[in-house]
């Protein structure tokens, strides 16, 4: 019989908990429910958890924990816990605790590391953003991106999209992409890309096998589409690797920026879900890079900067456009955090 931990419901991982259910992840919400009542039985874990430094909301620390589980659950190395998400039974505070107790230091370890999701859904609205681009360019892109991790976004152009019942990208790729649209269909164009590099502090290889692990240890369990999705992309960048480079993303931009930029080509900065993990003065530094690279902006030479992330009180994900020469800044979009639905506001936005 299970012991059943009274706990008050306040806190990261019942906060994080809730969240998952309203996004339609019962099992999410119900697994990290079960890991706040059990977790005095991993006293590194429950010690990491309870002083954890900062905002852990904007570190994600309770998407860690889950994805620890979810690590353990995959490698068939605690039988309760494996037959918990094959969904052999319900008995979540039993495969919990038991994981909990056994894994203490594996589960401790997991979470010191920054989240690596590199969520490709969220490229079907950073491709609908740059084909507003394209549109009135004409332009190849020349892309820049923050935070790439495993760098499967750099190949959005290889990738296929439904958006709102217009088809883009390539009708035949292995990695198809369908949100739920909600509002008009955007105005579909070549999406060309030349050039296509990015940054991450802790670049991941998709042909690396510890990699995939991470990366499909992030992906909520009860999301199988999704999961399948992400091989795919794995799969692709195998046969197209990103090119991705280690480094803090304030100083690389700096020298992207700094580079000399192609006559006809539009340099896009892009990034999803990376500016919560930068302090306040880097992502000022970020912002004011980017406005001064926009002032030397041309016609001939544009700059565009797509923008995938929380609003600063975390209670709405935004796709926002900014473009130069003529610095114009609209919200395109609001967005599930992985990309799953867009509500598109039209090519003008809202304000």
């Amino acid at each position: 019989m299970t012991i059943m931990v009274p706990a008050v419901e306040a806190g990261e991982l019942w906060r994080q908990a809730r969240i998952a259910r309203q996004l339609g992840s019962f099992f999410v919400a119900e697994v990290l429910e079960a890991a706040e009542r059990q977790l005095h039985r991993a006293p590194r874990t429950a010690e990491m958890v309870r002083t954890w430094p900062g905002d852990p909301s904007a570190a994600a620390m309770a998407m860690r924990l889950n994805a620890a589980l979810h690590a353990l659950a995959r490698r068939d190395t605690i039988p309760v816990l494996t037959a918990l998400y094959r969904g052999e039974h319900e008995d979540y505070d039993r495969a919990i605790a038991a994981a909990l107790t056994l894994a203490d230091e594996f589960i401790q370890k997991w979470m010191m590391h920054v989240p690596q999701t590199n969520e490709v859904g969220r490229a079907a609205a950073i491709a609908a953003a740059l084909m507003q681009v394209s549109g009135r360019t004409a332009m190849p892109f020349e892309l820049i991106e923050l935070g790439s991790s495993c760098g499967l976004n750099l190949n959005l152009a290889r990738y296929g999209y439904n958006l709102g019942g217009a088809t883009a990208g390539v009708e035949d790729s292995r990695v198809q992409i369908a949100p739920v649209w909600h509002g008009p269909a955007p105005s579909v164009a070549p999406l060309q890309v030349v050039r296509a590099e990015g940054v991450d502090l802790n670049p991941l290889d998709p042909g690396d096998e510890a990699t995939r692990e991470r990366l499909l240890a992030f992906i909520w369990a009860d999301q199988r589409k999704r999961s399948h999705r992400l091989q795919q992309a794995l799969a692709l960048a195998c046969c197209h690797p990103p090119v991705v480079h280690q480094g803090h993303a304030v100083p690389w931009l700096a020298d992207r920026l700094a580079r000399p930029q192609a006559d006809g080509v539009c340099r896009a900065v892009i990034h999803s879900m990376v500016l919560q993990y930068l302090t306040a003065e880097e992502r000022a530094q970020v912002t004011s890079m980017i406005a001064e690279a926009g002032a030397r902006a041309t016609a001939a030479r544009p700059l565009c900067w797509i923008s995938f992330e929380w609003t600063p009180q975390r209670t709405e994900v935004l796709l926002t456009l900014t473009t130069w020469p003529d610095g114009e800044k609209r919200v395109l979009a609001q967005c599930h955090p992985y990309g799953d639905w867009v509500e598109w506001y039209g090519e003008q936005g809202r304000a």
